[in-house]
């Protein structure tokens, strides 16, 4: 394990995708978003996606620098089509649109459909409550069939996930973002690199063994730093039993289905769909209920006795506040693994030597 300057390491995402064709403006915003998502805790969405990324581009999967295609456009409500863009591209404009009809109107729904991978929805939730917004996202990946129903053993759902993002004014807002299944895609790929272990009970076996050994998703990997969730034969279990399976099922229906990006299946092209909701408070709140109420209840949750002695009960969202703090001053984390796929990545899309280099390891 290694730690790395987050400016250093946004700065190295960057050049890589400059090498790959795409805009200064767009592979500085994926290094800003992935590396983003490494300060908030959420490796899964972090710099050890940027292999996959650089592979989806030579392989033509993913096109640099689009701009959103308004497919439906109505003064509350658009369905976009992201051009198989860059999620850090597509996903910001999406956004961006969704608030603009929200301001003007009070609530909006956005729909966004063939898009690259969108990264940590919670980024896309903070950027509504930063412009005071609430908002609610029903995420799908179709093309990535990798979880499996409750009651069943075989892949039939994406990691489908699921945000909501709540503003607290001149605080940090509160923002829920889990995948559907029991850990994401990308934290079996941290595991599988050598970083955080999952529980061993997050993989199926097709003999319905549960296991925590990322080779029953990937298949036999060990002499290739590439992964490949088709060369296994589990899948990843749905969280929470039926429940997460349900919502699954609802985040296959309406980030996939209603935006026209197509629910889970096997047949596809991989791209991400995403609906959303924006509401403003101020609109619907002129007494101002809501952030007096919002403050009242979080002191009161976070008044619970502990499990633990000297533990803390937390919302959502403060474990990511900490750890950004934590990681901007001591560095982002990298297992040795992720940081060696991360090198050859640099070097087949042709850095040179000094540049990386210049990635200084703390």
């Amino acid at each position: 394990m290694v730690r790395i300057k987050a400016k250093n390491l946004e700065d190295f995402v960057r050049d890589i995708f400059a090498a790959t064709g795409c805009s200064h403006a767009e592979s500085a915003r994926i290094g800003k978003y992935l590396v983003g998502a490494n300060l908030a805790g959420h490796d899964s969405h972090g710099v050890a996606r940027v292999p996959r990324y650089v592979q989806w581009k030579r392989d033509g999967m993913l096109h640099p620098d689009q701009t959103v295609e308004r497919v439906i456009d109505t003064p509350v409500l658009a369905i976009l089509d992201g051009k198989f863009g860059f999620g850090q591209t597509v996903a910001p404009q999406a956004v961006a649109i969704g608030i603009e009809k929200c301001m003007a109107h009070g609530l909006s729904a956005i729909g966004l459909r063939n898009s690259g991978h969108v990264g940590r929805v919670g980024e896309w939730a903070e950027m509504a409550a930063a412009a005071g917004l609430v908002s609610v996202h029903w995420v799908n990946v179709v093309g990535s069939v990798l979880v499996a129903p409750f009651g069943g053993v075989d892949r039939r759902f994406s990691t489908a996930p699921f945000c909501v993002g709540i503003p607290r004014g001149d605080a940090e807002p509160i923002v829920l973002d889990f995948a559907t299944s029991l850990v994401a895609e990308g934290k079996v790929l941290i595991a599988s690199q050598g970083g955080k272990p999952i529980s061993d009970n997050a993989l199926v076996a097709p003999d319905g063994t549960m296991s925590g050994d990322p080779h029953v998703l990937y298949g036999d990997y060990d002499k290739n730093p590439q992964r490949d969730y088709k060369k296994g034969r589990g899948a990843i279990r749905a969280f929470g039993e039926h429940k997460g399976s349900g919502l699954a099922l609802m985040c296959e229906m309406l980030g996939g289905a209603l935006t026209g990006n197509g629910a889970s299946t096997f047949e596809r092209r991989w791209s991400q769909g995403m609906f959303s909701f924006y509401i403003n408070p101020k609109t619907i709140d002129p007494a101002e209920f809501f952030p007096t109420e919002v403050a009242r209840c979080v002191s009161f949750v976070k008044s619970a006795k502990p499990v633990e002695l000297g533990g803390e009960v937390l919302v959502p969202g403060e474990p990511e506040i900490r750890n950004r703090v934590e990681r901007r001053a001591k560095g982002v984390p990298l297992p040795d693994d992720t940081l060696a796929a991360l090198i050859a990545a640099a070097r087949q899309v042709g850095l040179d030597g000094k540049r990386i280099q210049a990635l200084e390891i703390i």
